[in-house]
C-alpha cells in the first residue's frame, strides 16, 4: 500500500507512544473512530502496526523481516520516488556496491538508462534488472544464496567484496532508530553491509518513511557513517537533529 498523509501520521502517533488506543487516535487526529479503524486495519494488512482489542501497537519483532514479496509492494510508489532521486545524483561512468533490498531493486531499475556503471551487488534480483542494461557492467558477490529474496550473504560474500573500492555503496536497511543506529535482522546480511561500506568512498543511503523508529536486532551502522540519506517524507523527531548533528545530507524525494 501507498500511505496518505493522515495514514502517516498515524503511524508517526503510535510510535510515539509505542501503542495507542482507537479512541486516542481519532481525538488526535481529528477524524471518526471508523477512518481510524479503516486505516489500521490496512496498515495492519501490511505488517506496520499490529492490532490488540481496541487500539494498535508497533510491531513487535525485531528478529524477523517482512517477506520480501509484501514489502515489494509495500510503499512501492514512495521507493519508485526514492529510486529517481539517487539516479538523479549517481554520475555516469562511475563504481557502484548496491546491497539487498527491495529499495535497491527500485535504485536498480531507476539506473536502467546510465552509462558506462560498474555495479557490484550481492543481490540477484539487482543484478538481473541491471543486466538489461547493455551500458553497464555487473558483478556479482559468491556466497550462499537466501532462498526467500535472493540474497547473497555470508564470509564468501565478505571476502570477495573486499576486492574494490566503489564510488558509491547504495545501501538498504530495515531500520533507523532514535538512537541513530541502522538496524537489520540477518547477521550474515550486516556483515556483508558492513563490509561494502567499508569499501566505498561515499556511502547513500536509502529508506523509506516507514524505516524511522522500526526496530531490528542487528546494528549495521550509525547514522555518522553515512553521507547522503534518500527518503520519501520529512523524517519524524528526533532523526531531524540527529541528521544534523551527524553531517548527513538528507534529500526528501518529492
Amino acid at each position: 500500500m501507498n500511505t496518505n498523509p493522515r495514514q502517516l501520521h498515524l503511524l508517526a502517533e503510535v510510535r510515539t507512544r509505542t501503542s495507542a488506543t482507537v479512541e486516542q487516535l481519532a481525538d488526535t487526529l481529528g477524524v471518526t473512530l471508523q477512518t481510524v479503524r479503516r486505516d489500521i486495519q490496512r496498515l495492519a494488512e501490511s505488517g506496520l502496526l499490529t492490532r490488540f482489542h481496541g487500539g494498535v501497537r508497533v510491531p513487535s519483532s525485531t528478529v524477523e523481516n517482512i517477506a520480501h514479496t509484501q514489502r515489494e509492494t509495500l510503499h512501492a510508489e514512495g521507493k519508485a520516488r526514492i529510486a529517481r532521486a539517487v539516479a538523479q545524483q549517481v554520475p555516469h561512468d562511475c563504481s557502484l556496491i548496491l546491497n539487498i533490498g527491495t529499495t535497491t531493486e527500485a535504485i536498480a531499475r531507476a539506473l536502467m538508462h546510465h552509462r558506462g556503471l560498474r555495479v557490484i551487488t550481492n543481490h540477484l534480483n539487482v543484478a538481473a534488472i541491471l543486466s538489461s542494461n547493455t551500458d553497464c557492467e555487473v558483478i556479482v558477490a559468491g556466497g550462499v544464496v537466501r532462498a526467500r529474496d535472493r540474497g547473497i550473504v555470508g564470509e564468501a560474500a565478505v571476502d570477495f567484496i573486499r576486492q574494490f573500492k566503489v564510488d558509491i555503496a547504495l545501501i538498504g536497511i530495515s531500520g533507523i532508530e532514535p538512537d541513530g543506529s541502522l538496524r537489520d535482522f540477518d547477521y550474515r546480511e550486516v556483515k556483508v553491509a558492513q563490509t561494502i561500506m567499508a569499501h566505498a568512498r561515499e556511502v547513500w543511503l536509502a529508506a523509506d518513511h516507514s524505516k524511522f523508529n522500526r526496530p531490528a536486532m542487528v546494528e549495521l551502522a550509525r547514522l555518522d557513517q553515512i553521507d547522503r540519506l534518500f527518503t520519501d517524507a520529512p523524517p519524524p523527531e528526533p532523526f531531524p537533529a540527529l541528521l544534523r548533528d551527524a553531517e548527513v545530507v538528507c534529500t526528501v524525494a518529492a
